[in-house]
C-alpha cells in the first residue's frame, strides 16, 4: 500500500472513530486537523509522518474570546509503524483523551446538568442557569 492510500485510510479511519460530529479543517501549515464531539471531545492532528491525539481543552481570555488549546495525549510516527499496530495504538489514544476530557465535566450548581469547565461560570452555574429569567408582560 503507498503512503497516500495509508494516509486516506488515516483519514476514513478517524472520522470512523472519532465521536461525532467531526469537524475536519486543514492547517496553515498543511496537516489535518479533525475535532471529535459535540461539545468537542477531541483534536487530532495530522501531519505527513506523525499523528497528534489531543484532549480538547481551552482557556477564557475575555468574555468573549475563547481560544482552544487542546492537552497533548500522546503522538505517533505513523509511517513507521505497521497498519495495525498503528490503529490500535490510535483508538487507545482516541479513548484516553475522550475518558479525559470527560472526567472533567462538572455539574451546573443550579440545574445538575453536566457541563464541559468552559461552558461554567461563576460558581459553576451553566449559560441557561445565568441568564436572567425572561419575563412576559401582558
Amino acid at each position: 500500500m503507498s503512503e497516500h492510500e495509508r494516509f486516506e485510510q488515516l483519514i476514513a479511519f478517524l472520522g470512523s472513530q472519532l465521536p461525532g460530529p467531526v469537524d475536519q479543517q486543514e492547517a496553515g501549515d498543511g496537516s489535518m486537523v479533525f475535532t471529535g464531539g459535540a461539545p468537542a471531545e477531541v483534536v487530532v492532528n495530522l501531519a505527513d509522518a506523525s499523528v497528534i491525539v489531543s484532549e480538547y481543552a481551552g482557556v477564557w481570555e475575555s468574555p468573549d474570546r475563547f481560544v482552544v488549546r487542546p492537552r497533548r495525549v500522546g503522538m505517533l510516527k505513523w509511517r513507521r509503524l505497521p497498519e495495525t499496530s498503528m490503529m490500535n495504538a490510535l483508538s487507545a489514544l482516541i479513548k484516553g483523551a475522550r475518558e479525559m476530557r470527560l472526567s472533567r465535566y462538572r455539574p451546573c450548581t443550579v440545574c445538575g446538568t453536566k457541563h464541559p469547565p468552559e461552558a461554567l461560570f461563576g460558581d459553576d452555574v451553566c449559560y441557561s442557569c445565568e441568564e436572567p429569567p425572561h419575563t412576559v408582560v401582558h
